[in-house]
């Protein structure tokens, strides 16, 4: 079984933060909306586990916005 990894593993935080920002750009809250959902069930695909996605699901429930995971 894997675990969900929460340090820091993108190896270039502020560029990948820049990128998702853009991604947003000119878009109306409900479209942004979207494009989020979008996103999280690509990288859970992505990512397949469900133990894994679980975690996932219970540490964003369970944290604080902007907050450390």
């Amino acid at each position: 079984m894997s675990h969900l990894n929460t340090k820091a593993n993108i190896a270039k935080p502020d560029e990948f933060y820049h990128e998702l920002l853009v991604l947003h750009e000119g878009r109306s809250e409900k479209e942004s909306e979207a494009l989020n959902a979008k996103l999280v069930l690509i990288l859970a695909n992505h990512i397949g586990d469900a133990d894994v996605l679980r975690e996932a699901m219970d540490l964003a429930a369970n944290t604080q916005g902007g907050g450390e995971a």
